[in-house]
């Protein structure tokens, strides 16, 4: 891409991995934006916003003519070059990836929009980093169960550059965090997104961290926009490796001391290029009702959440996590609702004083296993179950708190 200025500093980013069973940090989640309707549009300072109009819980607002999700195309296509660098502070290994990120509308229904998802290297081959080597979906929805407007952060400067083979009216937001050991940032968005509105007309993005003990970057940039032909609904593809949206999962959590088992589920949506995110109790008996109301999610953009997505690629360079002091693994199978999930069960002592501990942690056996059919990408890669035991002399081990996985499936129709 050519920019009007020589150069701007790769783009970094700290997200911790937000789907690992519930546990994330408040520091260093994307932030979540307030709703809109159509394309992302920068408020300018001192603009007074309109209040959203009221939805009654559970139904959607009228579908507005004016959202390029009403028009996609089967073919709809954009693919952006990516890069991320992991630099641990005081001398450990870090960890790279690089490659081609391409998102397209693969099927077209009234209401829904099919995208699949995939990383290759530049050659087209699968990367061997295990997030990233298979094709995802992701369905979304083309009418919303809010607004969607977002007021981008940051100095802007208004540039004319050149990406995917087109010179682009664009502006660009640069926020620096570094002062406060926060990040840099600096997003690159077109004025009229044409086929890019898949990305809310992401040109380029780049985050340099600072601070939090970790170095780093990542960047996207854009290589390709097209559109797709008219006419043509495509084939549903189905939800077996969904990136998380259409998906829920519950979280049985039971920390001792504290109260009651409680059983959390999380409801995953996408909506006109935004990811939509809800924590709601677990319904009694289960039912998949819970997640049609997305009114009060918190909403991250597409891009954004693919950039940590690739980001967290990097904290598993095996997809397996090193356990510490840790016994050799057994396999076994685990329970979660009506599934039945291979899994390897890692025993690791934990010193608490004269009280003997042990932690027991369940992975899934492979992350890709048929078994996990319909599961959110982000929680196959965490502990299926996260339990402390204390181990008395005498007596059997006793549960000291825990988290586990307690079910999950689909919402969508």
């Amino acid at each position: 891409m050519r920019r009007s200025r020589a150069s701007f500093p790769a783009r970094v980013a700290t997200l911790c991995a937000t789907l690992a069973l519930g546990v994330g940090c408040e520091s260093t989640r994307p932030r979540a934006v307030s709703p809109s309707d159509g394309a992302p549009v920068a408020q300018a300072e001192g603009e007074q916003q309109e209040a959203p109009p009221q939805v009654a819980p559970g139904a959607l607002p009228p579908a507005k003519g004016h959202s390029p999700w009403l028009s996609a195309r089967v073919g709809d296509r954009v693919a952006y070059s990516f890069s991320a660098i992991r630099t641990p502070l005081g001398g450990a290994r870090g960890t790279a990836t690089a490659g081609v990120l391409t998102l397209e509308v693969v099927a077209v229904e009234p209401s829904w929009v099919w995208l699949g998802l995939t990383f290759t290297d530049d050659a087209g081959a699968p990367l061997d980093l295990p997030r990233l080597s298979r094709p995802l979906v992701l369905p979304v929805r083309t009418n919303a169960t809010r607004p969607l407007e977002v007021t981008r952060e940051g100095t802007q400067s208004t540039e004319q550059p050149t990406a995917a083979g087109r010179t682009w009216e664009a502006k660009r937001y640069l926020r620096d965090n570094r002062p406060a050991d926060g990040p840099l940032e600096n997003r690159l968005y077109a004025q009229d997104p044409g086929p890019a509105y898949l990305t809310n007309g992401l040109l380029d993005a780049s985050t340099t961290l600072s601070g939090f003990g970790m170095g780093g970057s990542y960047q996207l940039t854009l290589v390709e926009a097209r559109q797709g032909k008219e006419g043509g609904a495509g084939t549903r593809p189905g939800l077996e490796r969904p990136l998380g949206p259409g998906t829920w999962f519950d979280t049985r959590m039971d920390v001792e001391g504290t109260g009651p088992v409680t059983v959390a589920r999380t409801c995953l949506g996408a909506e006109r290029g935004y990811v939509l995110r809800m924590a709601v109790p677990a319904p009694t008996p289960p039912d998949t009702a819970t997640c049609q109301d997305f009114s009060q999610a918190e909403v991250v953009p597409l891009e954004e959440a693919l950039l940590s997505f690739i980001w967290e690629s990097l904290e598993t360079q095996t997809w397996l996590p090193a356990q510490q002091n840790a016994t050799p693994p057994v396999r076994e199978t685990m329970s979660v609702g009506a599934h039945k999930v291979p899994v390897l069960k890692f025993d690791a002592a934990e010193d608490a004083g004269t009280v003997k501990q042990i932690r027991t942690r369940l992975y899934a056996d492979g992350p890709w296993e048929p078994a996990l059919n319909g599961l959110a990408v982000e929680v196959r890669f965490a502990p299926l179950d996260d339990t402390l035991y204390r181990t008395p002399a005498r007596g059997k081990r006793e549960s000291a708190g825990g988290v586990r996985l307690a079910d999950w499936g689909t919402w969508l129709p």
